[in-house]
């Protein structure tokens, strides 16, 4: 009787008891999709799932991640602190060497009686970052990359940890093939990462359908992130000579020649891309045509996982909330890939489904950025608001969720290094402006970019010379965060 009250105190403790009405929480993330899909207006792709998930709650159309990368844009959503103030850039630093102690999203759930799960590409784990053991309340379940099944593509190929140490050492742009670029194989979903991430998904699912334990469960996709490999059955879908392409081959008109980069970037370390732009029309038509079929691949994969949770009788007492990493740049500007402070690098989609609160199809145009997911859900949740050591920079979208009119900041901000500078950006309803200052605070050498998406959608010029009253107004916006925190 003494050791049963003794394993009960000790489970209260661990596990402090929760309301009956607590509802779960069902976070999707996904790997370089940007907003083109149906939901957002792009007809042309197969997108069945992402658009019923839109049906059900809330379309966010105007947010942004906070840098347009993969492991710090990870680190923005999962801590509610941007890169700017984690003083963290690049793939190759974990958060917690900057906040030891941070309060993770899963984790602040289980800290309040959840049971904390991950499944997939949750954390970014490699390039020097390992998992987040604190985070959950068993051991995290990797992806267990699979990114080829056919022999013929892998001929030559680093893995994914091998090619960034290696191009550590030899130059970032230097060609290290990582197998081929795209792969179209007849085989069934659960042959790639995918359809086995959406398989442990739906057994996790199933097993809180019948203990009855509130949840937090993230559930990371890896597609479309290159190599576009999908089944063929998902190539077929689409008609490659039917699939928009870019009519802006080059970087903006008089913007700084360091704000851009290498316009194929990690592409081609994949074969058979050239070292070098221009990519010849084929390729480019190819190329779209992987990212499209990969991201409907992924989609299906979704769908399984939602027709689950509803066969399981748990939708109503779920919150969804899909949020891809980052934006990604398919041509334009003649860029591939994300790594930049350009529109289509920068903006994201999100989705919520909140029973109860959200209208099913709504949308706002309302600014938003990934920070402010954290805060978003744990008030959804009735939890208390994050007390953790890192900056919260986040803002709950509640009041936007109940009214899609509503906004709860009047901006949008992110950043991304480069070449000794790091390039601060704000994004308004009209203006993008993007401030390039030296690490070292050199204050007679900070350039701007200025982007009107009224007058100039695509970007096609910097107009910050001749608008030197915009950028006053926006600098001074900018000049509302605190001093951004350097990568050690």
């Amino acid at each position: 009787m003494i050791r049963f009250i003794q394993c009960l105190f000790v489970f209260l403790v661990v596990c402090p008891p929760i309301a009956a009405n607590d509802p779960n929480v069902l976070l999707i993330l996904v790997d370089d999709l940007k907003p083109s899909f149906g939901a957002y207006g792009a007809d042309w792709v197969h997108s069945p799932n992402l658009d019923r998930l839109a049906a059900r709650g809330l379309r966010f159309d105007a947010a942004y991640c906070n840098q347009a990368v993969c492991a710090p844009s990870r680190n923005n959503l999962m801590t509610s602190s941007r890169s700017t103030s984690l003083g963290i850039y690049s793939l190759g630093k974990n958060f917690r060497k900057a906040v030891p102690n941070a309060v993770t999203m899963p984790q602040h759930f289980k800290q309040h009686g959840y049971h904390s799960a991950g499944i997939g590409k949750v954390f970014h784990i490699g390039h020097g970052n390992t998992d987040d053991p604190a985070s959950w309340s068993v051991p995290f379940h990797p992806d267990k990359v699979v990114d080829y099944v056919l022999p013929e593509s892998t001929g030559g190929a680093l893995t994914r940890e091998e090619a960034y140490f290696s191009n550590q050492k030899l130059g970032q742009n230097r060609s290290l093939p990582r197998g081929a670029a795209w792969e179209k194989a007849d085989v069934d979903d659960g042959a790639y990462s995918d359809g086995r991430i959406a398989a442990e998904g739906i057994k996790r699912l199933q097993q809180y359908k019948e203990s009855g334990q509130p949840f937090f469960l993230a559930l990371g996709f890896t597609k479309p992130h290159l190599p576009f490999c999908a089944p063929k059955k998902y190539w077929d879908l689409y008609e490659p000579s039917k699939l928009p392409v870019s009519s802006v081959n080059d970087y903006p008109q008089g913007a700084p020649p360091y704000a851009g980069k290498h316009k194929l970037g990690e592409l081609n370390q994949y074969k058979p891309v050239p070292q070098d732009p221009p990519l010849s029309e084929e390729m480019t038509r190819t190329l779209i045509h992987g990212y499209y079929a990969a991201l409907s691949y992924m989609d299906s994969q979704l769908g399984r996982v939602l027709d689950e949770l509803d066969r399981l009788e748990l939708a109503e007492e779920t919150i969804i909330v899909l949020w891809g990493d980052h934006g990604y740049h398919l041509g334009d500007h003649g860029v591939w890939t994300k790594h930049t402070n350009y529109e289509q690098a920068n903006r994201i989609p999100i989705l919520m489904v909140a029973p109860g609160i959200t209208t099913p199809g709504s949308h706002s145009h309302s600014l938003v950025e990934t920070v402010d997911i954290f805060p978003t859900v744990t008030e959804l949740a009735g939890l208390p608001m994050i007390d953790g050591p890192q900056a919260i920079d986040g803002k709950s979208l509640v009041p936007i969720l109940k009214d899609p009119q509503a906004t709860v900041r009047n901006h949008a901000s992110h950043c991304f290094p480069r070449a000794g500078r790091l390039g601060r950006a704000v994004r308004t309803e009209r203006y993008r402006l993007v401030e390039w200052k030296p690490w070292k605070g050199d204050a007679d050498k900070i350039e701007y970019e200025l982007y009107d998406y009224d007058r100039d959608p695509l970007e096609t010029k910097n107009w910050a010379s001749e608008r030197p009253e915009i950028v006053q107004k926006l600098a001074a916006i900018l000049a509302e965060h605190p001093d951004a925190r350097r990568e050690d």
